[in-house]
């Protein structure tokens, strides 16, 4: 039986009742016995010898989805017409749209969005290249730029497996913030050639949001396209998760009145988003960090480092403390989880100062 259900794995139901008292109930009782959640009703269908009704079901899993539709095919006197999986549903042809911002009603609207108007706006640009930033899209578009190689909560997936996810953020940027974002994922590894890509597309857009790519090329990637390009470049698995990380922590000090520059952080996990955290939190001031990877505590001199992890091991750690997360636990006040789950259990928060 289901332990926690979520609108992701949510499904729609069409079945036909039999247009009786109790018949309801019926179906509700069998969705509860597996553990389904009713969410919602979305309308009926009354007819002469039966009701067609839309269940809204949340599930746990793709197993416990099935165990809920065998449930109800089992019922007496109920029909399942179909049902589809929602969260499958709302991506079908994807999530965004390119959509126009005027309107073409006659040949005088095309004369001036298209040729031979537009001609003029080109030779405008032509001769002073910061106005494609008032005349076109650059004003307010940016490229969603990954590789696929490290997708939250599901490593390196491709970059058509990735494109769910860029679609997603581009519709979080339109919904929350009305920018235009368009996803860009690029069919290679190799951080020299997507330099090159972004630089070659960046007359389109106004900035780079560098999302999903693996340390320690990402480090190289962003570093490398802020010195190319005019526009910003900004990796959201580096900064966007600092800004956030930092935010929680000035305001969790408010609470157990403790100061930046007292504090004994670990942090599990010393990629992107680790070395990112690392470096906004000694801005803040932070002065003892340490970072644990798989190999254990980063410490200077310790071998087998990446350039990333060599600059975290020259920078942080100013004890040159080494062990296992369990060793370094004992005595921090702030521990940051950035790599996966089940790292530390109730007994190393008890350790913790």
């Amino acid at each position: 039986m289901a332990d926690s259900t979520t609108a992701a794995f949510s499904i729609r139901l069409r079945v036909r009742l039999g247009n009786e008292p109790g018949a309801l109930g019926r179906l509700a009782t069998a969705i509860g016995s597996v553990g389904g959640n009713i969410w919602s009703l979305e309308g009926f269908e009354a007819k002469k010898e039966s009701l067609d009704e839309d269940v809204v079901v949340n599930c746990s899993s793709e197993a416990h989805q099935q165990q809920v539709l065998e449930a109800v095919r089992a019922v007496s006197g109920i029909e399942l017409l179909e049902w589809e999986d929602r969260t499958f549903a709302i991506h079908a042809g994807g999530k965004i749209d390119v959509v126009s911002r005027i309107a073409v009603n006659d040949r005088d609207d095309l004369s001036m969005a298209y040729t031979p108007g537009v001609a003029r706006i080109c030779t405008a640009i032509e001769k002073d290249q910061h106005l494609a930033h008032e005349l076109t899209i650059r004003k307010n578009t940016v490229a969603i730029v990954s590789d696929g190689t490290a997708v939250l909560g599901l490593g390196d997936i491709g970059p058509y497996g990735a494109m769910p996810v860029m679609e997603g953020k581009a519709l979080l940027f339109k919904e929350f913030a009305g920018v235009d974002g368009f996803p860009i994922c690029l069919d290679t590894k190799d951080p020299e050639e997507i330099i090159r890509t972004v630089v070659n597309i960046a007359p389109s857009f106004g900035g780079i949001n560098l999302e999903d790519i693996a340390a320690p090329a990402c480090f190289e990637v962003e570093d490398r396209l802020k010195e190319l390009l005019d526009i910003p470049v900004f990796h959201d698995d580096q900064h966007g998760t600092a800004v956030v990380t930092l935010a929680a922590l000035m305001n969790a000090l408010k609470i157990v009145n403790k100061k930046m520059e007292d504090l004994t952080v670990v942090i599990a996990g010393v990629g992107a988003a680790g070395v990112a955290i690392s470096k906004i939190l000694m801005n803040a001031g932070v002065r003892n960090i340490i970072g644990v990877d798989r190999e254990g505590a980063v410490y200077n001199g310790r071998g087998n480092l990446n350039v990333a992890k060599q600059w975290f091991a020259e920078n942080t750690n100013p004890e040159g403390r080494q062990g296992s997360l369990a060793d370094i636990m004992p005595g921090s006040d702030v521990f940051i989880g950035v790599s996966g789950p089940n790292l530390i259990n109730r007994q190393d928060v008890l350790t913790m100062a």
